[in-house]
Order: structure tokens, then sequence, then C-alpha cells
């Protein structure tokens, strides 16, 4: 009894000891362990006490959780302590000098394309046009019958479009959007399609896999190929200035009749000729035309009440004119010193 009684005293000692001594939360840590954990100092003086009487048990008993109150107070003070000091040294050391210049933020900037879309798409929709989208892995159906082209048409070759089965591809123009829309709504129909196209192209300076048209439809009564010319016209002179001039040459597209090309006079020589429009004054921008009557049919639209036109043009062709770019592959290179040119 007396022995143990001498322990409990040796054992709050070493801990006051130890505990003053200790410099880390670690270091505490294990000074708990090493005398109130399950194999404790403490912990076995309390489980030797079966040995004694009942008397002589409570007053050790007494003894001992005098002696672990004792202990876990000097240890919630150390930690307390080491804890604070912690906080402190962290406080210190991450510590920001806010007089110093901030660090620079580089911002990106719209790829070309993105830019030259959303012109375009700003002039139509000025004029009360709406965007409309479709799949860009499309059908057979919606990308050559519905609109019109024959059974032999070049276009449906398998070296000239990216065919999935027999009857699923990947579109080869925004035209199919166009079908679709007339399926779905009912006249008057007012819309753009821009989007991404594929074809069986090899990579150039002017021919890629994968680029970007903007096509339009318009269907109405009474609508001509006067109305087509007006508001092609003001889209040249929205989109490159208003001194540009345009002309129409007549041509041929499966799902327009009659079909033609518009020209705009150059906009960096001002028709006098230069590289750009190779002298001749004029550049090619886009297709367009009167809607074909067949065209009109697959979406079940009366041709003998309703006339529409209907365009189409590249995007990287647009843009290619527009900034001055020679090689549409630098569209699709991702290189940041072309592409922060644009900011």
């Amino acid at each position: 009894m007396q022995t143990m009684q001498a322990r409990l005293s040796e054992i709050l000692q070493e801990a006051k000891t130890q505990l003053e001594n200790s410099k880390t939360i670690s270091e505490t840590e294990s000074i708990r362990i090493k005398y109130l954990g399950k194999k404790g100092q403490l912990t076995e003086i309390l489980r030797s006490m079966g040995k004694l009487s009942p008397e002589d048990r409570k007053v050790l008993g007494q003894s001992a959780n005098s002696v672990r109150k004792e202990i876990e107070e000097l240890l919630e003070k150390k930690f307390d302590e080491l804890k604070k000091i912690e906080k402190n040294l962290k406080l210190k050391l991450e510590r920001i000098d806010v007089t110093e210049p901030g660090k620079k933020i580089s911002l990106g900037t719209k790829h070309p394309i993105t830019i030259t879309i959303e012109e375009i798409s700003r002039v139509f929709m000025s004029m009360g046009y709406s965007i409309a989208e479709g799949p860009e892995v499309e059908t057979v159906f919606f990308n050559f019958d519905a609109l019109n082209a024959a059974p032999n048409h070049p276009s449906r070759d398998l070296t000239d479009t990216f065919y999935i089965s027999d009857e699923i591809l990947l579109r080869t123009q925004t035209s199919p959007v166009q079908a679709r829309t007339l399926l779905k709504e009912t006249p008057p129909i007012k819309i753009i399609s821009p989007g991404r196209c594929f074809r069986c192209d090899t990579p150039d300076a002017t021919h890629s896999p994968m680029f970007h048209q903007v096509e339009g439809l318009l269907v109405d009564e009474g609508v001509s190929m006067a109305d087509l010319k007006g508001t092609l016209d003001s889209f040249a002179k929205q989109l490159f200035g208003s001194d540009v001039k345009t002309k129409f040459r007549p041509h041929f597209f499966p799902f327009t009749e009659p079909s033609a090309e518009m020209d705009v006079s150059c906009f960096k020589c001002a028709g006098k000729g230069c590289r750009v429009c190779k002298g001749s004054g004029w550049i090619e921008i886009l297709g367009c035309g009167m809607v074909h009557p067949n065209v009109l049919a697959v979406g079940g639209i009366d041709t003998e009440r309703y006339t529409g036109f209907a365009f189409g043009m590249g995007v990287e062709r647009i843009a290619m004119l527009k900034y001055g770019v020679e090689d549409i592959r630098l569209f699709f290179e991702n290189d940041m010193r072309f592409i922060e040119q644009f900011k």
C-alpha cells in the first residue's frame, strides 16, 4: 500500500518534469500515453489494486484519481500553450505583404473562328433571324435526300464523305438543319445555323477535313430573289464595310433554284486588284439561291403559297479574308502565338 502511494507521487512528479520540458505537441502526446494510456504507468497501478483490501483500495483509488486529474489538467494546459505557439508561428510564416504588387493574370482570347461566327450571327440576328442547331452525326436522308441531292451526286461518294454506316455520316454541311427546321416549324421561318462540318479533304493551305459553316433559311409568302439579294448585300456591308459592293453569278446547287454565288468587292484594295483578290477586284464569299420546291415539300410546306431563300458560307474563308490568314491549318494547330494576335 505505502509502496503504491510512493509510486503515485513519483509518477506525478515525473509527469510534471517531463511536461515542463516538452517542446512539441507530439512529445506531449507521448507523455499522455506513457502515464494515462491503456498500458500507461497509472493504469498499471490501478489494475494491481485487486490484491488490496477494500479499505486500502478505496484510499489508493482516491489518490490515483487525484493524480490522474492533476496530470490531465497539466496536459490540457500544455496542449493549449503549444497550440498557441504553433498558431503564432504559422501566422508569422504565412504573413502576406499587401504592399507588394500582385501577380499579373494572363487573360485568354476568343478563337478567331468563334469571333467570326459571332460577328456573322450578330448581323443576321439584327435582321430578326434566330439560331438553329442540329446534330453533327447525321443521317443520309437529312444530309442528302431531303436536300434534293441526286443518288449519283459526287458528294455522296465514300471518297468525299465520312460514313459511319450506310445510313449514318458526319454532316458535310449545316444544310440538314434547314431540312429539320422545315419539318418542325411552320412558316414564317427565319433561321441561321452555324456549326462544324466534315469532308474527306487532305489538309493543305485552303482545305481541312473539319471546318465551319453558317447557313441561313427564310421561308414566307411572297419571298423573291430580290429579298435574297437585298439581305446578303446588307450583310456584306455590315461585315466588311459600307463601301463594299456585291455581285451575283449564276451557279448550281441541288437544293436551290435558281442558284448563285455572291462576290464582294475586295475590301483590301477597294476593287482595284491585289494579292487577296488575285487581281480581279472581287472575292467569292458564299453560295445562295431560292429554296427548291422539292426541299420545301419534304417539310410539308405548301409550295404554291410559300417560297424561300437559303445561303451558306464557310467561316474559315471569311476569317482568312478578313484577318489576312493565308493557311487554314493555323486555325486548328492551337499555337497560342497565333491565337493571341486576336486579343
